[in-house]
C-alpha cells in the first residue's frame, strides 16, 4: 500500500447556502479498505459522490491515480476506474440480471446481443457469491438482498482501480456477508482500494484497514483500524457516548389481541401465530425465507389463498392495504425508496398521506393540521430538515427511514409491522428507533412485529422470536433461548 490512489484536498461543497462537507480531506492508498463512518447527516453521501462525479465540488482539489482531476462527471469517474454500489440500488427493474451486469458493455455476437455468452458469464460471478440467482430472470422480480447482489456483480465485473461499497450488506444474511467479505479481500490483493460505508460497526473491524469519521460534515479523524474499538469511534461519530443499546421493557405485556391463522398466499403457506397488547414479536430467517411475503399478507399487499387474521377476536380482511389501515395496520416497508416514500414531495405530504382521513373534513385538507403532524414527528425523530416541505429524495437514507415511521406513526395503528426498520440508520439513530418503539410498546400498548436480518436487534428487543424457512415458521424463541445459534439452527435446512 505504497502509492496513493485518491487524495482529496479541502473539499467543500454547498447546497443552499448549506454546507455538507466543510474542509474534508482524504488520502487512500493502492489496496487499501477504508471504512468511512458517521452519523447520517455526516456527510458521508455527499463525499462518495463528489468522488464519483455525482456532485461538485464548490472548492477542494480532487486527485486519482496521481492526477488531478478536473470537473469530474460519472462517466469521466467510471472511465478512471472507480465503481459504486450506492445504498439505494442503481438498477433498471424491466431489464434481467444479465442485461443489467452488461449493461453499456453488451458482449454481442456477429453484430448481435449474444445473450447466451452474457446469461452464462453473468452465472459464473454470481456462484462465486454462492448465490444462486437466474441471469434470464428480470429484476423487478428479486427481492432487495437479490438487488444489491446484482449490484455487486455489476461494479466488480468491469475492471476498477477504486470501489466504493455504500452500505453493501444492509440486506444480507451473515452467510452472505462473509461471501462479501471474501470478495473484498479477493479484490484488495489484487490491489484495488475500496472505500466502505456501513452502519454495522463490527464490520469495520472485520473488513478494513484504516477508518475515517465524519460528523456534521467534517473531518474528525483517520486511523488505523486495529488503533481504536466501537466505544471510540462512536465518541467520535456522535460526540457524546451512548448509553445502553437497548432500552429495558418496563411493563408487563397485555392479553392476547392479535391471531393469525393458517395463513397462505403464493409466497407463503401455513402460517400461524398469536400475540398480545403491548408485545413486540421478533420474526427472523435467512433471504427468501418468507419474512417480507408474510408481512404483506397481513397487510394486505398480497392476496390470501387461505387462513385469516383475527383481531380482538374478531375476523378481519385486509383484502388491500387501505382496509388493513382502517383495520388499525400499518406496515414500515423495508424499501423505503420504491415502497415507502415519494421521494418527489415534501416530508409534510409523506407524512401525513397515509392518514389524509385524520386531517381533512369533507375532502378538504386542513393543512395547518397536518403540518403540527409533521413537525411532532420530525421533532420526536430528530429527522435533519431544512422544513417540512423539503423533497423526501433529498434526505440521507437514515432520514429518509424516520419519515417513513412517522408516516405510519401518524396513523395511530394498533398493529405495527416494522420490517428492517433500522437498515440503513446510524447507531445514535438506531437508538432513537430502538426508544420510540419500546416507547410504542410500553406507555401506548401497541402490539409490534419487528422483522429484522441484525440478530442481535431481534435478542435486545423483542419478547418472542419466530424464525422462518422455506416460507413458512420453523420455530419460536422465548426468553433466554432467543439466541444467535438457536435462530440459525432453525433458520438453517
Amino acid at each position: 500500500m505504497e502509492q496513493t490512489i485518491l487524495e482529496l484536498k479541502n473539499i467543500v461543497k454547498r447546497f443552499s447556502g448549506v454546507t455538507a462537507l466543510d474542509d474534508v480531506s482524504l488520502t487512500i492508498r493502492q489496496g487499501e479498505v477504508r471504512a468511512l463512518v458517521g452519523e447520517n447527516g455526516a456527510g458521508k453521501s455527499t463525499l462518495i459522490k463528489v468522488i464519483s462525479g455525482a456532485h461538485m465540488p464548490n472548492s477542494g482539489e480532487y486527485w486519482f491515480n496521481g492526477k488531478k482531476v478536473e470537473n469530474c462527471t460519472p462517466t469521466k469517474a467510471k472511465d478512471m476506474g472507480i465503481g459504486v454500489i450506492y445504498q439505494e440500488l442503481n438498477l433498471i427493474p424491466q431489464l434481467t440480471v444479465s442485461e443489467n451486469i452488461f449493461y453499456g458493455r453488451e458482449l454481442k455476437k456477429g453484430g448481435l446481443l449474444d445473450k447466451k455468452a452474457m446469461n452464462k458469464k453473468c452465472a459464473e460471478m454470481i456462484s462465486e457469491l454462492g448465490i444462486e440467482i437466474d441471469p434470464r430472470r428480470k429484476v423487478r422480480e428479486l427481492t432487495i438482498a437479490e438487488q444489491q447482489i446484482v449490484e455487486i456483480v455489476k461494479a466488480i465485473s468491469s475492471d476498477i482501480k477504486f470501489l466504493i461499497m455504500d452500505e453493501p450488506t444492509a440486506p444480507l444474511t451473515n452467510n452472505e456477508i462473509e461471501k462479501m467479505f471474501e470478495i473484498i479481500q479477493r479484490l484488495r490483493k489484487k490491489q484495488i482500494s475500496i472505500l466502505y460505508i456501513s452502519h454495522r460497526l463490527e464490520e469495520i473491524f472485520e473488513v478494513s484497514d484504516t477508518v475515517t469519521v465524519l460528523r456534521d460534515g467534517k473531518h474528525i479523524i483517520t486511523m488505523n483500524t486495529a488503533d481504536t474499538n466501537r466505544s471510540m469511534l462512536i465518541k467520535y461519530m456522535v460526540g457524546r457516548e451512548l448509553g445502553q443499546n437497548f432500552p429495558q421493557r418496563e411493563t408487563q405485556i397485555g392479553e392476547e389481541i392479535f391471531e393469525v391463522k393458517n395463513l397462505k398466499t403464493a409466497q407463503i403457506h401455513d402460517c400461524s401465530f398469536k400475540m398480545n397488547k403491548g408485545e413486540i414479536l421478533g420474526i427472523s430467517g435467512l433471504v427468501g425465507a418468507g419474512r417480507t411475503e408474510l408481512a404483506r399478507a397481513i397487510f394486505g399487499a398480497d392476496r390470501l389463498e387461505g387462513g385469516s387474521i383475527v383481531y380482538k377476536g374478531e375476523a378481519i380482511y385486509n383484502s388491500t392495504p387501505k382496509r388493513a389501515i382502517r383495520n388499525g395496520i400499518g406496515l414500515i416497508t423495508e424499501d423505503r425508496k420504491n415502497q415507502g416514500l415519494l421521494l418527489n414531495k415534501g416530508i409534510a405530504f409523506n407524512t401525513t398521506y397515509a392518514s389524509l382521513d385524520k386531517i381533512s373534513k369533507l375532502g378538504v385538507i386542513k393543512k395547518r393540521k397536518g403540518d403540527m403532524i409533521t413537525d411532532q414527528y420530525i421533532d420526536a425523530m430528530n429527522i435533519k430538515v431544512h422544513s417540512r416541505d423539503q423533497l423526501a429524495r433529498t434526505l440521507s437514507g437514515g432520514n429518509q427511514q424516520k419519515v417513513v415511521l412517522g408516516k405510519w406513526l401518524a396513523t395511530d395503528s394498533e398493529i405495527l409491522i416494522f420490517d428492517e426498520p433500522t437498515r440503513g440508520i446510524d447507531i445514535g439513530a438506531k437508538q432513537e428507533i430502538y426508544k420510540l418503539i419500546r416507547n410504542l410498546s410500553d406507555k401506548e400498548g401497541k402490539t409490534i412485529i419487528m422483522i429484522s436480518s441484525e440478530m442481535v436487534e431481534l435478542i435486545g428487543m423483542c419478547d418472542r422470536v419466530l424464525v422462518m424457512r422455506n416460507r413458512t415458521i420453523a420455530g419460536e424463541l422465548t426468553g433466554d433461548d432467543i439466541t444467535q445459534e438457536n435462530i440459525l439452527e432453525l433458520a438453517a435446512e
